[in-house]
């Protein structure tokens, strides 16, 4: 529930030019980018909640004999689920890094760009943090063995995809043809992992 309570102050954060309008550049500015960060930290949290909050725990008793655990949260970790779960967990990580690399902890957190970032992970898909999100979110949900974390995994896709659209409107009246160009290039949320050999 507080995914869905943070969406709309996100969706609001991300309204630059109607926020410029209504309260003046400056105050639009500083409203957005507090916005941004109350939403994006909000929306952060609450995503590892879904992870660690009390839920049924699914059994994979293959190795059972082998577990760890976790004594910060009170979880057992089994190796059949730290075997597949690390390496989505390293991967959705990397994706985030590699986002917040080429367009700066600033713009992650306040959702606000200067620009249009086509370089890096940026050349392959156009969110590559909220992918990063996702892809982090399967392989804690298996790491933990939490069900609702795991049947929530839907919803989860539902809300980065309307993040990324609405996102995606705001940059299109920000940039104009430039960002339409880059989004017929490059797709959203499902990365192209080859570039296309133009003969």
């Amino acid at each position: 529930m507080g995914m869905f309570a943070v969406i709309p102050i996100h969706f609001l954060s991300v309204e630059h030019l109607k926020l410029e309008a209504r309260l003046g550049r400056q105050k639009g500015e500083a409203t957005g980018m507090a916005l941004g960060l109350l939403s994006g930290w909000g929306l952060f949290l609450f995503w590892i909640g879904v992870w660690i909050s009390p839920q049924p725990r699914f059994d994979t008793p293959i190795l059972s004999g082998f577990s760890l655990q976790l004594p910060v949260i009170g979880v057992r970790v089994p190796m059949e689920n730290l075997i597949p779960a690390t390496p989505l967990v390293g991967l959705g990580a990397w994706l985030g890094i590699a986002g917040v690399r080429e367009t700066t902890l600033k713009v992650s957190e306040t959702h606000r760009p200067d620009r249009i970032v086509t370089t890096g992970v940026y050349s392959r898909v156009r969110h590559p943090q909220y992918l990063g999100g996702l892809v982090s979110h399967i392989g804690m949900s298996i790491l933990l063995s939490g069900w609702y974390a795991l049947l929530s995994t839907p919803i989860v896709v539902v809300l980065v995809y309307a993040i990324s659209w609405k996102e995606e409107q705001e940059l299109v009246k920000e940039f104009g043809h430039l960002y339409r160009a880059y989004a017929m290039k490059v797709p959203m949320l499902v990365p192209r992992l080859f570039f296309r050999v133009n003969r």
